[in-house]
């Protein structure tokens, strides 16, 4: 599975680095750039295309303010794009929220919470796990131990408190 994470600043590195940490730990092949959908769209155009001629499964496309972003990319390819609004400015998010979220009718985008870059790739590996068994078992290993260690610190909780 490969994905594709672009986002319109350098300064959404921060959150968006998020996504590649997971996509790292999934061993799921990545390419990240950095293209303005107002600012560099002739980048942006080369990036899709470029990226849909190596077989890209999905696209994250991370943007804070008017968020046109994730919209302009799902303008330009066929493949799920998963949208991250992100913070950092007067309206913590909001805006661009609001800007992912409410796509025109037949333009979806998956939208994530603010600053969700980390279930984004999460995301992306789920519909990854659609058609690739490994990547399936996995992700359900993954969600195993996360189970596994709320169970670990629910029995320190109880521990604790019989004292």
């Amino acid at each position: 599975m490969h994905v594709a994470i672009v986002m319109g600043s350098d300064s959404d590195l921060s959150v968006m680095k998020k996504a590649v940490e997971i996509l790292n730990q999934f061993e799921v092949t990545y390419d990240v750039a950095l293209a303005s959908a107002h600012r560099t769209p002739e980048k942006l155009i080369d990036f899709v295309e470029t990226q849909e001629e190596k077989g890209v499964a999905v696209f994250i496309a991370g943007a804070g303010m008017a968020a046109a972003l994730p919209g302009v990319v799902a303008s330009l390819t066929t493949k799920p794009v998963i949208g991250v609004p992100l913070s950092g400015n007067t309206l913590d998010g909001m805006d661009a929220l609001l800007s992912i979220v409410q796509m025109p009718s037949g333009m979806p985008v998956a939208t994530v919470a603010i600053d969700g870059a980390k279930n984004a790739a999460l995301l992306a590996v789920q519909m990854g796990a659609l058609s690739d068994a490994v990547l399936c078992d996995q992700y359900k290993a993954y969600r195993n131990n996360m189970a596994k260690s709320i169970y670990e610190k629910d029995k320190t909780i109880q521990e604790k408190l019989k004292d």
